[in-house]
């Protein structure tokens, strides 16, 4: 049995790397996935769906130091899942509503946005030499 997820989008907040017990980093960041249409009266409707990333080893040195909040991202890896319902993990929001969370645990890792597309979100001029091209960040060992 085989399960993948690929999405495409932009960090909704700055990755942040933590360290496991056995010393190894994982860096955790979240993606928002948009999709636009019209609808039958012709108005545009958005639906933006978020998925909280975990990336592990030096895909998670890589991301945590490449990545920032607006750049656009591609990330394939598999669902993680709530183990008391086996589905996305379940939350009541603070205006009293139900809220889901999908986790996915990456294995490959691309950054699409350049540094100075990054740099110019974040208020920085860019330097010529810094061009990041979109580059792959390597699968993890799964």
């Amino acid at each position: 049995m085989y399960q993948t997820i690929t999405i495409v989008g932009r960090l909704g907040k700055e990755p942040e790397m933590k360290y496991m017990p056995s010393g190894d980093p994982v860096t955790t960041f979240s993606v928002a996935c948009d999709r636009q249409w019209n609808d039958k009266s012709g108005a545009k409707q958005k639906e933006t769906t978020w998925f909280r990333v975990s990336v592990f080893g030096k895909s998670a040195e890589a991301s945590n130091n490449y990545l920032s909040k607006g750049k656009l991202v591609l990330v394939e890896g598999r669902l993680g899942v709530d183990a008391k319902t086996g589905g996305p993990k379940v939350f009541n929001k603070s205006d009293g509503t139900v809220g889901s969370s999908f986790e996915i645990i990456a294995s490959n890792v691309r950054f699409l946005s350049s540094k100075e597309e990054g740099d110019q979100q974040r208020g920085k001029q860019p330097v010529a030499d810094e061009t990041l091209d979109p580059v792959a960040v390597g699968d993890l060992p799964w």
